[in-house]
């Protein structure tokens, strides 16, 4: 397993000290240096170590109060430092979307992977039978969603010589006009036969995607989770489940509507094996300023918590051309911009030192290395501040930065998350 804090800083890190150059990460995280005065270029993004860990502790809580496993999609951060200590706070394991992400977390050592997609690359399921054959306390799941995709990956598989079969859930689709599973539960059905046909795969549940319900409201993502919970049941009283598989797994949950899969998970009514009522929900790690921030269940059920934006990008103006405008040095290839522009919230400033709020101030387009500012009546802003942004959907904002501060309060740069992309 790879040792992050052994590697080397260097020019492929932007932001870092040009001083560090040759120090370890682990060295360079035991100076302790100061975000603002320690040597750091802009534009530079920095995680809230305070609110990570909030975020870990608050997700875990809420795991365990609705009798919930819990596998966070590794797409947000593919941080395998996050990853521990996600799974040191309770999760069952990491979620995946593509081999990639997989072989990433099999480096470092992840021990249960969930992939929620259908696998049908024979290369990549090549190198799971092997992955499987080696290690028999690796276990792997994905979907399954038509009888065509269980026929690629049986003839994949075989030709790989595996040896393990690989365990296999059926994906329901959330609707016409969602993204990927199967539409009905004939369909559904028909990919179960094809998987019990094969030798290579077992069917151990059911899994989808409520993010994707059309026109999604509360009361259609409730009724789409009953009818994936409802299959999870046909399939038992049909006896499709083999009694060795040891527990019956029912998987769904985003980060917007998590509260309406507890709900739903907690009327599974008791089946003929035990079940493992797997969340994926992701981008809670590090939770936004913007997307995130508005769809939160926590905003429906504010008694559960609240979780905390860890993200802020610090740019530096370099142009303050008129009274209205002012430009920044961070634009399209450091911040997040897919879904909501960075939100201004600060400005250090940079003759003093001091922080304020941002006034006055509105980042109104991204160039690819600038940000267009405006700048109200009597907004303090002049060359060479800093502004602090906040940034919106943590999916694009992790996959621009190879290596991210964990910045204490006060500035203080405790460690370095490593992002593999």
């Amino acid at each position: 397993m790879p040792d992050l804090a052994n590697e080397r800083v260097d020019h492929r890190f932007k932001a870092l000290p040009p001083d560090a150059e040759g120090l370890t990460v682990g060295e360079l995280a035991a100076q302790r240096r100061n975000l603002f005065t320690g040597g750091f270029t802009t534009p530079v993004l920095a995680l809230s170590a305070e609110s990570v860990e909030h975020n870990l502790r608050l997700l875990e809580t809420y795991a365990e109060r609705h009798g919930l496993a819990f596998a966070p999609h590794g797409k947000t951060s593919m941080a395998p430092q996050l990853f521990d200590r996600q799974l040191a706070r309770g999760a069952w394991g990491i979620t995946a979307a593509v081999p990639h992400q997989a072989r990433v977390y099999r480096a470092h050592g992840i021990a249960r992977i969930f992939l929620a997609n259908e696998l049908v690359d024979a290369v990549a399921l090549r190198w799971l039978a092997a992955e499987l054959d080696a290690d028999p306390g690796f276990r792997f799941v994905c979907y399954v969603d038509s009888v065509r995709g269980v026929e690629l990956m049986d003839e994949a598989l075989s030709a790989a010589g595996a040896t393990r079969p690989v365990d296999v859930v059926v994906e329901l689709g959330a609707g016409e006009g969602a993204r990927t599973g199967a539409r009905t539960e004939a369909e559904c059905a028909a990919v179960a036969d094809a998987v019990a046909a094969t030798g290579t795969l077992r069917l151990v549940g059911v899994a989808g995607y409520e993010g994707e319900v059309p026109d999604a409201d509360g009361e259609r993502v409730r009724s789409w989770l009953r009818r994936l919970t409802a299959l999870a049941a046909r399939f038992d009283a049909a006896g499709r489940f083999d009694p060795a598989i040891g527990e019956i797994v029912v998987s769904a949950g985003g980060s917007a509507w998590f509260d309406a899969v507890a709900e739903v998970f907690a009327e599974i009514p008791a089946l003929s094996l035990p079940v493992l009522r797997l969340l994926r929900s992701g981008a809670y790690v590090s939770h936004d300023d913007g997307h995130y921030r508005k769809l939160t269940p926590f905003n429906r059920v504010p008694e559960e918590g609240a979780l905390e934006p860890a993200f802020r990008l610090w740019s530096q103006v370099v142009s303050r051309p008129t009274p209205e405008q002012a430009f920044t040095n961070a634009g399209k290839r450091d911040a997040a911009h897919d879904l909501h522009l960075p939100e201004a919230q600060v400005v250090r400033d940079g003759r003093t030192g001091e922080i304020r709020p941002a006034d006055g101030i509105t980042v109104t387009g991204l160039s690819d290395q600038h940000a267009w500012v405006r700048t109200g009546e009597g907004a303090a802003l002049e060359v060479g501040d800093w502004l602090g942004m906040g940034l919106s959907h943590p999916c694009t904002a992790f996959d621009k930065w190879q290596l991210i501060p964990l910045v204490e309060a006060d500035g203080t740069v405790v460690d370095y998350v490593r992002t593999f992309f």
